[in-house]
């Protein structure tokens, strides 16, 4: 047995998940530690209704399972959201659709709505997504019947491309989804410009 087989495969995921913080939020690798607060926070159909494979309802074993995988595809990276605290508010990642298109995930605990951090956090992937991972293109979706989730993609940059039918785990039928994109060339253009605009 070598040191590497000593560790444990969590022990790889957290090594290669960087830490991100933002003015009120720290972005890490998901623990499995997590499967509490994350089965809190997921057990609510407003979440799961508007995300395409989270069941419900959702259990501890639900998440469990979820943090047991997660981060073990290629091209997946995936991160638990808290506040300045620890508290875990939600989760934001990049991984690999289809084999080949790099999408933009989120969610966030219905109990911290409406106060800016599905947006922060996104912004704060998608520069890693961009500046770190060498993404030039990222994609994502929003339900037609969820304007919050597509402000946050409309404020982060991304462009409306059309409507796609999406199955939905947790009410088992499909829905029709706005689907979004965002090229590398134009995130850099708006950070630029929003720098320009900050110290101006």
């Amino acid at each position: 047995m070598t040191l590497l087989e000593d560790r444990p495969a969590e022990a790889f995921r957290e090594g290669s998940i960087p830490v991100l913080e933002t003015k009120r939020l720290t972005l890490r690798a998901p623990r499995m530690d997590d499967a509490k607060p994350i089965a809190f926070l997921s057990n609510d159909l407003r979440i799961a209704q508007n995300t395409t494979r989270i069941p419900h309802p959702y259990v501890l074993a639900d998440a469990e399972t979820w943090l047991a995988g997660v981060n073990q595809s290629e091209g997946e990276t995936t991160f638990v959201v808290t506040l300045a605290d620890g508290t875990i508010i939600g989760v934001c990642g990049i991984e690999r659709r289809d084999g080949r298109m790099a999408d933009l995930g989120y969610w966030i605990g219905t109990h911290f709505w409406g106060q800016g951090y599905a947006t922060e956090a996104a912004r704060a992937v998608i520069d890693h997504a961009f500046t770190t991972l060498n993404h030039d293109v990222l994609h994502s979706g929003a339900r037609i019947s969820n304007p919050a989730s597509r402000r946050v993609l409309e404020k982060c940059g991304f462009q409306w491309t059309g409507v796609g039918l999406y199955r939905i785990r947790s009410i088992a039928s499909s829905a029709p989804i706005d689907r979004f994109r965002l090229e590398r060339g134009i995130w850099a253009s708006l950070k630029s410009w929003g720098e320009a605009k900050r110290f101006a």
